[in-house]
């Protein structure tokens, strides 16, 4: 097992934020958590990432508890990508430097500039995008970066934290195919926290609902869209974010898809 939650609990003040929440993550699976803002999921991924402490609970990466781990060498087996990819860039710096950097600091070696081109190629970029600073690509052309930064140290965990609310929604179907193509090619199990729940049949292998701090539901995406037993979760299903069409569309490749990847 890559990641393991067991009873981790957080509150800010007289404010419970997460309450007894469990779960487990395989290598090459994708966990999606979905739930509305305010339900807790960006404080889970914090707590994962060991951003911020929990009250309680533990977190088992590759069978090694972190929960109070001092350090970041654990790093190296786990990786975040973040809502707005150019604040997570150093803007003084090119793309290339920035992937680099983490290759230097966990893995080291030669043939640097190749490897990041390497990189670059295989999330879509050209090669010479790492002579570009963030301000001078796209939002999806950055996180595309972002996320070859993210597998360039070979992470046993991926953690995407609204990793596509920032983009369009053209841009957003291609940075998943993305995603699911690296981790499944990679062997990387995927943490994708959203609060849009239609982003997850096309990605997630199963999926929790967070609502208040707590599970509500947890299944397949087909499972849950297609029967879901919580109030919370059938409001969700309910909401203009998400019809039918979506879960039938998601088997499907677009044409945008087919001809990115």
């Amino acid at each position: 097992m890559i990641l393991e939650v067991q009873h981790v609990e957080k509150s800010f003040g007289s404010k419970l934020i997460l309450d007894d929440i469990n779960f487990a993550l395989e290598a090459g699976k994708c966990l999606g958590i979905v739930g509305l803002s305010g339900c807790g999921k960006s404080t889970l991924a914090k707590i994962i990432a060991r951003l911020i402490p929990c009250d309680d609970g533990k977190i088992f990466l590759c069978g090694e508890e972190i929960t109070k781990v001092i350090g970041n060498a654990f790093y190296k087996n786990m990786q975040m990508i973040f809502q707005n990819p150019e604040d997570s860039f150093n803007p003084r710096r090119t793309l290339g430097a920035s992937l680099a950097e983490p290759i230097k600091n966990f893995i080291g070696g030669n043939n640097l500039r190749e490897r990041v081109e390497n990189l670059l190629s295989e999330v879509g970029l050209p090669k010479n995008y790492a002579q570009y600073y963030p301000r001078e690509v796209s939002g999806g052309e950055c996180q595309r970066a972002a996320i070859a930064r993210a597998i360039s140290v070979e992470p046993k965990l991926l953690i995407c934290d609204e990793a596509t609310s920032a983009l369009d929604v053209t841009i957003q179907a291609q940075v998943i195919t993305l995603i699911k193509k690296l981790c499944t090619e990679k062997n990387i199990a995927c943490l994708f926290i959203t609060h849009d729940l239609a982003l997850l049949p096309k990605l997630a292998d199963r999926m929790i609902v967070l609502h208040l701090g707590k599970i509500v539901e947890e299944g397949t995406p087909e499972q849950i869209i297609h029967a879901a037993q919580s109030p919370f979760t059938k409001q969700l299903m309910a909401s203009n974010f998400f019809t039918e069409a979506t879960f039938l569309e998601s088997n499907n490749e677009t044409s945008i898809e087919q001809k990115n990847f």
